[in-house]
């Protein structure tokens, strides 16, 4: 297995290939793959996805993977690290930053296409071709044309994973519930702004409706929602950072590290400090 480095905050890549490399990969960044033609098998932690074109796949910096190739297929690559949602950070695109912070917090996704949106399919692909033209043309300012574009996509693939997260979300959902999924997002570290009569009183709908329109559109209630959203906050520390059990509970406003080990235990059946040791390898 190889291990590989970005040296950039981001970088951009076109391939054609008949082979992928036969080496099993896991990177120390993220990386954005999209089929711009071909077909073949995606292999991401030992799960298999048959991919073709138009396809997108998200991989996180603990994720093992490679690619068999069945036809021909051109690959474009877009990794991007930390320090490139820091640097948006200080130029005051906080929107960025948040962004950035939901991939972190939904590390250990489905394998698969991520894009959930179906109006997203050829947004993303006329996004790629624009890159792809930018880089190849090479005209004035196409460095930083080519990096609108990038915060672009991450914006797409933020929408698509906030999509993904309820298990039965529907892809012709609508607005509101994207916006209610946002707020939680955004809220999740005030319990204080959780509370389900103040996002009714924020969306201007009443309590009752709120909770059935909620359940309807994502197969789970707004509290089983933010519960499973706040675990996959502390696989995410736990897998992406140094973070101690009791700076993550103090985070996360559990009562106190032993309430937090209690509540992970329940849903994962391992305690935080147990999961952190089998699966950070």
């Amino acid at each position: 297995m190889t291990n590989n480095n970005l040296y950039h905050p981001f970088e951009v890549d076109f391939k054609e290939l008949e082979q992928f490399p036969k080496t099993i990969r896991r990177n120390n960044f993220f990386e954005l793959i999209y089929i711009v033609d071909g077909t073949g098998t995606q292999i991401i932690n030992n799960n298999k996805f048959q991919y073709r074109k138009g396809n997108l796949f998200l991989v996180t910096p603990q994720d093992v993977h490679s690619f068999e190739i069945s036809t021909l297929t051109k690959f474009f690559f877009l990794r991007f690290n930390e320090y490139y949602i820091k640097t948006n950070s200080q130029n005051g695109q906080s929107e960025t930053v948040l962004r950035m912070e939901y991939i972190l917090q939904n590390a250990s996704h489905r394998p698969g296409c991520i894009l959930k949106n179906k109006i997203d399919k050829p947004l993303i692909g006329s996004l790629v071709e624009s890159i792809i033209n930018e880089q190849s043309n090479q005209q004035i300012y196409h460095q930083k044309i080519t990096e609108q574009i990038v915060n672009a996509i991450i914006t797409v693939v933020a929408r698509n994973i906030a999509l993904k997260l309820p298990k039965n979300i529907k892809e012709t959902t609508g607005e509101m519930v994207l916006e209610i999924l946002h707020y939680i997002q955004e809220n999740i570290y005030d319990p204080k702004q959780l509370k389900a009569n103040i996002i009714s009183e924020h969306f201007n709908i009443s309590l009752h409706y709120l909770g059935k329109y909620f359940k309807k559109q994502t197969g789970e209630t707004l509290q089983e929602y933010i519960s499973n959203y706040k675990l996959r906050l502390i696989e995410a520390r736990l897998l992406n950072s140094d973070m101690r059990i009791n700076e993550i509970a103090d985070e996360l406003h559990f009562s106190d590290e032993s309430h937090l080990n209690k509540v992970f235990r329940k849903h994962k059946g391992i305690n935080p400090s147990e999961f952190r040791k089998q699966y950070s390898k």
